[in-house]
């Protein structure tokens, strides 16, 4: 396949097909973490510690994924991180104690790690070879597998919860090998084949430029997901009203993906990306100094769609600079997603919650400023 119209389709789909893997995944594992915690009789310490060990893993295998995933062995990589991270959860399922919970997080995280950038790598090269813009839409795809694997977790609330990692896994990783023919023809999406000597390389500043920007966007991310709850609680909203903070960004996000292409394409990239941010920051400052459920609901909301397209955008500038590139942009976006809800908690213990929640406005408001300069010109 030379990047035909019918064999980037094919590409198209199947991409698809990973990223939304990598969402169920992610959602099935995120959302059974209690009983993980009380089967093995974890403290919070020991939890975090798992957590820990499987984001440093992930950066491992981030940094290990760039250095592997050169064009001819994407196919391969796509293969084997998907069956891996798919092992890997049914693994995690069977672990009674912290040292098995622990090794088995480092292999969760590597096995991210490798899956997250051979499916960007893939996605670079299919965007290439369509010609337009269609990277927001896969990542789209993940926010939606995300919405879906916490669907079924929620739906499978009293099943064990290693019986739900292993059918999850199993399923998974047999879709990943049944799709293997298919997954080779992606070595061919290019359209114009790029040689290892010539491959181009991002300046260090762009690079570097590029990763902030991740950074800052997954920052708010992981505010979202564990502090949103949290300030709707602290203005008294109900649990419910609580619960739907991060419920309202998710859809948001996955809604603003949806579209994405379609408005890069219009307006291009770093037009979006900055009207984007401009929304995000407004939205949520809005919503955090008028302390009204109902405008703090908008505000996690317009969070969620304001940022939704700017890290499919990033990565798709990384992608210039090829996978190293695309790996490193990734990780250091991980990285704030990391440290972004313990920044904020240190925050607020010296300031005020409200105070703290404004970190993310002002660092999409430096997203918005930033954007032409990183996106304009994604070459060395």
């Amino acid at each position: 396949m030379r990047g035909t119209p019918a064999a980037v389709r094919t590409s198209r789909r199947l991409l698809t097909g990973y990223f939304a893997g990598l969402g169920v995944v992610m959602a099935v594992w995120g959302a059974r973490m209690p009983a993980v915690q009380q089967t093995a009789r974890l403290s919070t310490a020991d939890l975090a510690l798992v957590l820990l060990t499987a984001a440093l893993g992930m950066v491992t295998g981030l940094q290990t994924g760039g250095r592997l995933a050169r064009p001819d062995r994407l196919p391969a990589l796509l293969t084997t991180g998907a069956v891996a991270l798919s092992g890997c959860l049914a693994l995690l399922g069977q672990c009674r104690t912290l040292a098995a919970l622990l090794v088995a997080a480092w292999a969760f995280g590597i096995a991210h790690g490798v899956a997250d950038v051979a499916a960007n790598s893939a996605a670079v090269r299919c965007q290439n070879a369509a010609g337009r813009p269609i990277m927001s839409g896969l990542h789209a795809a993940y926010s939606l597998g995300a919405l879906g694997g916490a669907a079924l977790a929620a739906a499978t609330a009293h099943t064990p919860h290693h019986t739900l990692f292993l059918i999850t896994g199993v399923f998974l990783a047999g879709l990943a090998l049944a799709a293997t023919p298919v997954t080779r023809s992606l070595s061919g999406t290019d359209q114009v084949p790029v040689s290892p000597v010539a491959q181009p390389v991002l300046s260090a500043r762009t690079l570097c430029l590029l990763g902030a920007l991740a950074a800052a966007s997954l920052l708010a991310e992981g505010a979202a997901a564990d502090w949103a709850a949290v300030h709707l609680h602290h203005l008294g909203a109900p649990a419910a009203v609580s619960a739907a903070a991060f419920a309202l960004y998710s859809a948001a996000m996955a809604a603003g993906r949806l579209s994405g292409d379609r408005l890069t394409q219009a307006f291009s990239a770093p037009a979006i990306v900055r009207a984007g941010a401009l929304l995000a920051a407004a939205g949520l400052t809005t919503g955090v100094l008028a302390a009204t459920v109902p405008l703090a609901l908008a505000g996690w909301t317009a969070l969620g769609l304001g940022l939704s397209i700017t890290v499919p955008c990033l990565i798709t500038a990384a992608g210039v600079g090829g996978p190293r590139a695309v790996a490193t942009v990734a990780a250091l976006g991980y990285l704030g997603l990391l440290a972004g809800p313990a920044l904020i908690g240190a925050l607020a213990s010296i300031t005020t919650l409200p105070t703290a929640l404004l970190l993310p406005a002002l660092l999409a408001a430096a997203v918005a400023a930033l954007a032409h300069r990183a996106l304009e010109h994604p070459a060395p």
